[in-house]
C-alpha cells in the first residue's frame, strides 16, 4: 500500500533535485526557497526511511536507493501528466499532445518529414519539439518531462531504466562557405584547418569526444581559434560569412550541402560514426501518438538515411 503521507511536492522535489544535482538549481526551477526543497526532501527519506541522496562539497548525488526510487517516481510523474494531457484534450474536443527532445545536431534531416507524416495520420495532437544537449533530454526523459527523445545513444550510466533503439549511424562533417581557399588544396591537407577559426561542439555535447578523438588521432589537437556552439543557426550563418570551418554532425547541414550553400570538405571521418535512434522509458509504455510518431520516424529514417543504418 502507497504510504499516504507522500505527496506530489514530494516527488517533484526529488526529481527536480535528481535532475539539477543541486538544491539551489531545483529551488530555483521550481520557484520555491532553498529550506523549502530541503525541508520536503528530509520528509520524503523520513518516509521512506532511506537516503536518497549523498550530499557532500563536491554536490549531490543519488544513491543506490534514489536510482530505484526514480525509476517509479519519475514513472508516476509520467502518469499523472498525461493524464492531465488527456483530460485537457477531451476538454478541448479530442485529441492528444506529445513532448519530444530532439538533438538538433542529428534529427534536422528527419524530424521535419518525420513531424510532416505524422499529421497526414489525422491524428488531432499538440506535437512539442524540446531541443537541447543529448544529457540534459535524457535526464528530462528519465524524470517524466518528454515523452520520447531523438538522438545519439547516451552514455551508459545515463541510460538505466531507458531502451534505445538503433536507427543509423552518422558521422562528423567538416563545413565551409563556397569558394573556400582550403578547396583549392591538391591534395586536401587537413592540418590546414588550424590556420582559420573553428567552430566546435561544446563540452557537453554528445559528439565533442568523437571530435577530440578525431583530432588527436590526425596529429591537430585543439585548434587554437576557436569557437564552441551547437546553435545550428548561428553555425550555418557564421560559416556562409567567413573563412570558418565548422565542425558538426553530418545531418545538421545536409540539406545546405545538398543545396550548395555549404560545402563538405574531403574528410574521411569514418572512424566518428555514432548509433543514432530513439530513447524511451523502459518502465512506461509509449502513447498511442507517441508510438505513431516513433513510426512516422522510422519510415523517414529507412527512407532517407538507409544505407547508413
Amino acid at each position: 500500500m502507497i504510504d499516504r503521507r507522500i505527496k506530489f511536492r514530494h516527488l517533484q522535489c526529488f526529481l527536480e533535485v535528481a535532475r539539477q544535482k543541486s538544491v539551489v538549481k531545483a529551488a530555483d526551477a521550481l520557484a520555491i526557497t532553498q529550506p523549502a526543497v530541503s525541508k520536503t526532501l528530509r520528509e520524503l527519506e523520513d518516509i521512506l526511511a532511506v537516503q536518497l541522496f549523498d550530499r557532500s562539497k563536491r554536490g549531490i548525488a543519488v544513491t543506490r536507493f534514489g536510482e530505484v526510487f526514480l525509476r517509479y517516481a519519475g514513472a508516476s510523474v509520467t502518469a499523472l501528466r498525461q493524464g492531465v494531457d488527456s483530460i485537457a484534450q477531451a476538454r478541448a474536443k479530442g485529441g492528444f499532445a506529445i513532448t519530444l527532445g530532439v538533438l538538433p545536431t542529428v534529427a534536422a534531416r528527419v524530424m521535419p518529414d518525420a513531424v510532416q507524416s505524422f499529421k497526414k495520420d489525422g491524428v488531432e495532437t499538440v506535437v512539442r519539439i524540446i531541443t537541447g544537449e543529448n544529457d540534459l533530454l535524457i535526464s528530462r526523459l528519465r524524470v517524466g518531462e518528454l515523452d520520447l527523445v531523438v538522438g545519439r545513444l547516451g552514455e551508459p550510466e545515463l541510460m538505466t531504466g531507458l531502451s534505445f533503439e538503433h536507427l543509423y549511424s552518422e558521422h562528423i562533417s567538416f563545413l565551409v562557405r563556397p569558394g573556400h581557399p582550403l578547396l583549392q588544396d591538391q591534395p586536401f591537407d587537413l592540418s590546414r584547418i588550424l590556420e582559420y577559426p573553428v567552430l566546435m561542439p561544446t563540452e557537453a555535447s554528445i559528439i565533442r569526444p568523437y571530435v577530440d578523438r578525431f583530432l588527436i588521432a590526425n596529429g591537430i589537437g585543439t585548434p587554437p581559434d576557436q569557437i564552441e556552439t551547437i546553435s545550428m543557426a548561428f553555425g550555418r550563418s557564421y560559416t556562409r560569412i567567413t573563412d570558418a570551418v565548422w565542425i558538426i554532425s553530418n545531418g545538421v547541414a545536409a540539406n545546405d550541402v545538398e543545396d550548395a550553400v555549404l560545402v563538405e570538405l574531403p574528410v574521411d571521418t569514418r572512424d566518428t560514426l555514432g548509433p543514432v535512434g530513439l530513447t524511451t522509458r523502459a518502465d512506461t509504455p509509449p502513447g498511442l501518438a507517441t508510438q505513431i510518431m516513433m513510426q512516422a520516424i522510422r519510415d523517414v529514417s529507412e527512407h532517407r538515411l538507409g544505407a547508413q543504418a
